[in-house]
């Protein structure tokens, strides 16, 4: 037995893509740890729930809930932290950022997707009401700034400001013509 038992917890999707994305990402994580018992959990849109998945854990077995998750919120301090504390020996780890490496995959994509150093990027976030939750944006959209040239503007779709409708507002008023940076 290779315990504790891992929860690999994400928000949940209604995007068939998405699923599958957190999908592989589980199977990568057995890949790299083979015998590690990895379990799927979501905290909202999809099941099983994480509660569930806590409450079917083998008597006795701790676990670690490992939010898939970007930053801190509701989610990590709320749902995640109350499972973690409803089960004796289980502990939660640390969302996933803001990291570095995941600036360099934002980086990686943008140049897949054809974006010059002329485009300005929005970095769009959920959003939360919890502060750290918008300082861990803002640390990731400084660590994509390191590796662009671009301007980058976080913003969220909801519970946080600017919104990301009001972010590429300002961006086209301030950029007219199209151009990210201007001259």
């Amino acid at each position: 037995m290779n315990s504790p038992i891992m929860i690999a917890c994400a928000h949940g999707t209604s995007s068939p893509l998405g699923a599958s994305e957190v999908d592989g990402l589980r199977a990568d994580i057995g890949g790299l740890r083979p015998g590690l018992d990895v379990r799927e959990a979501y905290v909202d849109v999809q099941d099983p729930d994480l509660v569930d998945v806590m409450a079917g854990l083998p008597e006795g077995e701790p676990a670690v809930i490992v939010p898939l998750l970007l930053s801190v919120g509701f989610h990590t301090k709320v749902d995640i932290a109350r499972a973690a504390r409803g089960r004796e020996g289980s502990v939660a780890s640390e969302p996933l950022g803001p990291d570095p490496r995941l600036a360099q995959l934002l980086d990686k994509r943008l140049r897949e997707a054809g974006a010059t150093e002329h485009d300005a990027v929005v970095l769009a976030a959920a959003g939360s009401t919890n502060r750290k939750a918008s300082v861990s944006v803002e640390e990731l959209a400084g660590h994509l700034r390191a590796l662009r040239g671009n301007t980058i503007v976080p913003a969220y779709g909801a519970a946080a400001k600017p919104s990301v409708a009001d972010a590429v507002a300002s961006l086209r008023a301030e950029y007219p013509g199209g151009e990210g940076r201007g001259g």
